[in-house]
């Protein structure tokens, strides 16, 4: 009888481990699905121009916009002491009307941050108060924690570059606040595999030496997507394939050097036309290698993801940067990551 009643226990608390597990890996889904959201407002938001409507990072009292017309005045008003409205806006004849549009999606922007940090830090304090996160998962969840912290720092730096000297944010910090956003979905949806692996009672996933490979080239796509987005180099030339009529554009300026590469709007815009490619190429490669090891669903996603992608980028540039098609390629950028992680994570399952 000791031994059945044993027996029960132990099934018992594999069934709560099973459940505790996957209920942690949904946690994470939404937790990545919340900053997919984030990259899109982004994408309004700097489509836009509204990234430096709000001049003041105000953690807690920020959350709730001008209520009266005074608080909109005064808003306005401290807007109106930077570059991007008395070389920009201002000569243009900014009404309070259209500044209360452009503050809207930077403040919704924010609030949804505030959001995403409060989504993974107070189910994780709960769920470290209870013990129950999983042996050896803890580090990884402070680590991811400490990413989207890290992620609104560098969202404020990024700000803080377009309040004085310049009319628009730094292109590099920029690249490094949505690159960052990206980065940190990833890790939340490897990291909710991983559990959902575990409710299976399978190890977590390795990545293999060619996912580390496909990613690191796909990370360097998604860095000159970014630097696209900073030099508002979309904007350079509505052909395609060709750019201005030449395969190689005109406007390249090398006097910087290497700096060039991510520093002249140009070479930025060419590089990322075409390494596109780079990626398409290994991701064909991964998709091959998914179906040979059964798993076509994700095979299929990742190529619907690159499809997508590439037609999206295409209509993006030859419509003069549409702001419909912009917001498109950047959520389907985020998808492209996703399914991207997903298939690394079941090219590395092991039995």
């Amino acid at each position: 009888m000791d031994a059945i009643a044993g027996e029960m226990r132990s099934l018992a608390n594999v069934r709560h481990e099973t459940a505790r597990a996957l209920v942690l890996a949904r946690w994470l889904f939404i937790v990545a699905a919340l900053i997919a959201a984030i990259v899109v407002i982004g994408g309004i938001t700097r489509l836009t121009e509204s990234g430096l409507s709000i001049v003041e990072w105000k953690p807690v009292t920020g959350i709730v916009p001008p209520l009266s017309h005074a608080q909109w005045e005064a808003e306005f008003a401290a807007y109106q002491q930077i570059p991007q409205y008395t070389e920009v806006n201002g000569p243009a004849g900014m009404t309070l009307a259209q500044y209360q549009s452009i503050y809207f999606w930077e403040w919704l922007h924010r609030l949804l941050g505030r959001v995403i940090g409060l989504a993974m830090a107070l189910p994780l304090a709960w769920y470290a108060w209870r013990r129950a996160i999983p042996k050896g998962y803890a580090p990884r969840l402070f680590a991811l924690l400490a990413l989207i912290a890290l992620q609104g720092a560098f969202g404020w730096l990024m700000v803080r570059s377009g309040l004085s000297g310049r009319t628009v944010v730094a292109p590099h910090w920029l690249a490094i606040h949505l690159v960052t956003a990206l980065v940190t979905m990833a890790g939340m949806i490897w990291t909710a595999l991983d559990l959902r692996d575990l409710a299976r009672r399978e190890p977590p996933a390795r990545l293999t030496g060619f996912s580390a490979l496909a990613l690191t080239v796909l990370l360097v796509q998604l860095v000159y997507g970014a630097l696209v987005a900073g030099w508002r180099a979309g904007y350079l030339a509505s052909d395609w394939p060709l750019m201005q009529g030449r395969l190689v554009p005109d406007g390249i300026d090398w006097n910087s050097g290497a700096l060039a590469l991510i520093d002249d709007p140009f070479l930025v815009h060419f590089i990322h036309r075409w390494w596109a490619f780079a990626v398409v190429a290994m991701l064909v490669v991964m998709g091959r290698k998914l179906r040979a090891r059964g798993a076509r669903p994700v095979s299929v996603a990742v190529h619907s993801a690159f499809g997508i992608q590439i037609l999206l980028g295409i209509a993006t540039v030859m419509s003069g940067v549409a702001l419909w098609l912009a917001v498109l390629h950047q959520l389907v950028g985020a998808a492209l990551v996703a399914a991207s992680i997903w298939g690394a994570h079941a090219l590395g399952r092991r039995p």
